[in-house]
């Protein structure tokens, strides 16, 4: 398997640092408000990547982060008149509200940095105690220059690099590029009492802390959005090398940044949307496709008629599904004519959905594979009706596979039929009933604007949902 190491600039084959055993650290959101799109990309992407690793045999520790202590949550918690805790613990289980909808295989672990304290303090005593940190009225800082590899990983000459982001300007620092590791504690703030005084871990020592407390030492991958490179994973690479001696992780995997209908994605601008917003009107799986239908490290676009795009494509999948699924259930028209060339074509196009994944884990070359599959299994299986039950149970086992590694949870796109649109259905079978079919037809149209659409077979009434619902 290739991928490519921000860290060397190059593409790289992949070899863990213990045989058929991964560790995975990924760096997870501040707690104090919904997640955006922005952060549903990395959880998609390297959940994929971890579900992957899993198929093939590896066991993955995984961790992923909340960052609960901040300023952003502090501020939250004083217009709210409640703790930081309760902020935190609020938003952290509406993180896993999402997570599950979008269909996350949970971390290992999940440490928060008001749980790694202590370990935060150690790492920043032993850093003080090289040099490499000093104390100013109470605010830890790294001396950044010092270190002599940093700009290595976002490649950029010292000179040119800016104050890390989350550090106010001040006239404490002895340089412009050192960044706090603790931040002395401000009137009302929550803080904790060290050897520096009271305060509170600054935010790139908690990662570090945590990879230390969880893992002991390097990791295989470390992953996340690529605005992370500088300063955040940059000064993390800086303080953990200088405190442990050994490399933090081996491979360091970014992706690519959200645009909102071709502009990027901003407060500001009145363009951000949240996942919980989105999945209401069109669900997560739309969501996560989109996350995954482009190559991770290049940026994506969202827009109202790609969410329905991918909600359409969907629905073409899962038809395909639910028919191989009827297929196995009641066996019918079985051809054994030429199954053991189309059993050979399955077989391909899991050859081509690797090749894809094992280069540089190109999700949207896998996911061109699936759809290409799943053409021809319409095609194959119930066009020409060449119902071979192994070439079916084949079918449909390998349709699974691939929806297992892209984490594609089908199941969430079953209708559920609000009451309102219940009573319609049930008022149009009546008039049905009654031959009335001027107001069968009128029912209908009503539920086609309401995004339902209605089959009639000989089995009874089909509901489906429209690309998008339209409200």
């Amino acid at each position: 398997m290739i991928l490519y190491n921000t860290l060397t600039k190059k593409n790289e084959e992949f070899t863990p640092i213990k045989d058929k055993e991964i560790k995975m650290y990924e760096c997870g959101p501040t707690v104090y408000d919904f997640i955006h799109i922005g952060n549903a990309r990395p959880m998609c992407v390297f959940d994929s990547l971890r579900r992957y690793f899993l198929y093939l045999g590896y066991n993955v520790t995984f961790a992923q982060n909340f960052t609960d202590v901040d300023d952003k949550i502090i501020n939250k918690a004083k217009i709210q008149n409640k703790t930081c805790k309760e902020i935190a613990d609020e938003f952290i289980a509406e993180y896993y509200t999402d997570a599950q909808g979008l269909n996350i295989i949970p971390a290992t672990y999940a440490p928060k940095a008001t749980e790694t304290i202590e370990n935060i303090q150690k790492i920043i005593q032993k850093l003080c105690e090289l040099n490499m940190a000093y104390c100013k009225d109470g605010t830890v800082y790294f001396r950044a220059k010092r270190f002599k590899e940093y700009g290595k990983l976002s490649g950029m000459p010292i000179d040119e690099l800016n104050a890390g982001a989350r550090v106010e300007i001040n006239t404490n620092k002895e340089d412009s590029l050192d960044f706090a590791l603790w931040k002395a504690a401000k009137p009302g703030e929550i803080y904790w009492p060290s050897l520096w005084g009271n305060g509170r871990p600054g935010w790139h020592i908690e990662c570090s802390a945590m990879i230390d407390k969880i893992f002991g030492t390097t990791i295989d991958i470390h992953c996340g959005g690529q605005d992370l490179i500088f300063p955040h994973h940059e000064n993390e690479i800086a303080q953990s090398v200088t405190y442990s001696g050994v490399n933090l992780a081996n491979y360091w995997l970014h992706n690519g940044h959200i645009n909102i209908s071709g502009n990027k994605m901003s407060k500001s601008a009145g363009n951000f949307f949240t996942v919980r917003e989105i999945a209401q009107k069109y669900g997560y799986m739309p969501i996560r496709l989109m996350m995954l239908q482009s190559h991770y490290r290049t940026p994506i676009n969202y827009s109202e008629e790609i969410m329905a795009q991918n909600l359409s494509a969907l629905e073409r999948v899962n038809s395909c599904r639910e028919a191989l699924q009827d297929a196995i259930k009641k066996p019918k028209n079985a051809s054994n004519t030429s199954s053991s060339i189309k059993i050979e074509r399955l077989a391909k196009f899991k050859e081509q959905f690797k090749y894809e994944l094992d280069n540089d884990f190109n999700t949207a070359g896998a996911l061109g594979v699936l759809f290409n599959m799943v053409k021809e299994i319409n095609t194959t299986c119930f066009l020409n009706k060449m119902l071979n039950p192994s070439y079916v149970k084949m079918a449909y086992e390998q349709l699974e596979e691939f929806l297992y590694i892209l984490g594609l949870n089908l199941d969430e796109l079953k209708i559920k039929v609000e009451l309102e649109i219940q009573k319609l259905i049930d008022a149009r079978q009546e008039a049905r009933k009654n031959k009335d079919f001027k107001t069968a037809d009128e029912i209908r149209s009503k539920l086609q604007e309401l995004g339902i659409i209605l089959e009639d077979t000989a089995t009874g009434v089909k509901i489906k949902k429209l690309g998008g619902n339209k409200k």
